[in-house]
């Protein structure tokens, strides 16, 4: 028998995690020692998934609580996109990934998470990644920690676009 290690549930099991007053992704920039914002901008900032579908699963969310992007200033909209291809070039450096899956789900029903603060997904994907345990036991396998992914990412993105944002340690 094969074991999958995931120290990072934890927490949630122990019954560590306290429930977030507010909005998650409102109260998360304010976060000081983050270890989940790779970098910010003016409208947006990019985020690891805490549950991701795949390794480097990314979102970019708009500061304003909005829940649909038609909500959005034209500028915020702008922000978002110039952002999401900074994740899609940051990705493409660091694990070469030959496909993505980008999108929202808006309200619950089309499958939000938090169906009250609009989020845009960018999901990597790779040949056969949608394995037997995601089929047979809606289990998915993570080939590397969160604090690995965050570590590389952010990494990278510095490397890439130093010059350009501003991005927080």
């Amino acid at each position: 028998m094969e074991h999958l290690y995931t120290p990072w549930r934890m927490a949630y099991i122990r019954g560590e995690k306290k429930p977030v007053e507010g909005c998650v992704f409102c109260n998360l920039p304010a976060e000081t020692e983050s270890q989940q914002i790779i970098t910010y901008s003016e409208h947006v900032y990019v985020t690891l998934n805490l549950y991701p579908y795949n390794n480097g699963h990314l979102m970019v969310v708009p500061y304003e609580h909005v829940q649909s992007q038609e909500q959005l200033p034209t500028e915020a909209l702008t922000d978002l996109m110039v952002m999401t291809n900074k994740a899609l070039a940051t990705l493409r450096k660091l694990y070469n990934p030959p496909a993505f899956n980008l999108g929202a789900n808006l309200g619950a029903a089309a499958g939000a998470g938090i169906a009250e603060h609009y989020h845009f997904h960018i999901v990597p994907r790779w040949p056969g990644d949608a394995n037997f345990m995601t089929v047979v036991s809606s289990t998915r396998v993570i080939p590397d920690t969160l604090e690995n992914v965050y570590r590389e990412l952010k990494a990278t993105w510095q490397v890439l676009f130093s010059d350009e944002g501003k991005t927080q340690s």
